[in-house]
């Protein structure tokens, strides 16, 4: 009897498992006649940023849709700290531990910075929906307990003086970190990074660069992207895709000098 990983993952615990935290097996997936991945795999061990890279088309955005659950493989399985994962759902995520940002920010427009934050936090929260309908104590304890969580995180990352603005009112870098700490308010054991540099400035960039390889010793990441200097800077293994399949995985250095990657990111400049 396979246990539902959902349940019983403490996040921040990765005791459950001496192998790898979130691994891949041979995962395909066809759209029709269309094959976006096939037989892909990768592994995270915990406290590691593993990369997703590849030229436009590769099937990086399709492999993170599966790891988040909104594409369902056609073959191959996904292993969250040891046990098999079926049927892997976004609503899901959470409570596994795991957290993710999107392409974009994602954010709730009439929701204001700190609100959109503490929505992350939602897991944390104890209180049942009948001591909330009620407005019992214990519901106003709880509120204020993920208030104080989305503020620390807020703090972290820079970004409280805006905790009562709404999203629309800033600057899109502030916006991406708005979205950042709304995963990380979690408190996750894993978090997926969807092309978080997308649309920021050097200096952004480099600050993002920082803070991810800061999230080493609380969580492993998987991150999705496009730039390469962020990628080669920050990650500890990459993986490398093209047409559907990995042409290349090792650190950064082994990527960088693989035959197999220079001639596809060679080929889509020459496209």
């Amino acid at each position: 009897m396979v246990t539902d990983p959902a349940e019983g993952a403490t996040p921040g615990d990765t005791s459950a498992t001496d192998g790898p935290l979130f691994r891949v097996d041979e995962v395909g997936v066809r759209f029709g006649g269309l094959v976006a991945l096939d037989e892909v795999s990768l592994s995270v061990a915990p406290g590691e940023v593993h990369g997703v890279i590849g030229p436009n088309g590769a099937g990086k955005t399709t492999l993170f849709n599966v790891c988040c659950g909104f594409v369902t493989p056609s073959s191959g399985t996904l292993h969250w700290r040891g046990e098999p994962v079926r049927g892997l759902r976004p609503h899901r995520l959470a409570q596994m531990g795991i957290a993710r940002t999107l392409q974009g920010v994602g954010l709730f427009r009439g929701l204001t910075v700190l609100e959109n934050v503490m929505v992350g936090a939602d897991r944390h929260h104890r209180a049942g929906f009948t001591s909330a309908l009620l407005a019992l104590r214990r519901s106003d304890r709880d509120e204020r307990a993920l208030r104080e969580r989305a503020h620390a995180v807020l703090t972290e990352l820079g970004t409280e003086t805006y905790a009562d603005r709404l999203p629309g009112s800033l600057p899109y870098p502030v916006q991406k970190r708005v979205a950042l700490a709304r995963a990380l308010v979690a408190e996750p054991q894993m978090l997926l990074l969807d092309e978080p540099a997308s649309g920021l400035g050097a200096d952004d960039m480099a600050e993002l660069g920082t803070r991810i390889r800061g999230l080493r010793d609380r969580m492993a990441v998987v991150l999705v992207e496009h730039h390469m200097d962020l990628v080669m800077t920050v990650c500890d293994r990459i993986t490398v895709l093209d047409f559907g399949r990995v042409v290349a995985e090792g650190t950064p250095d082994q990527v960088r000098d693989d035959p197999a990657v220079i001639d596809a990111y060679l080929g889509e400049e020459a496209a």
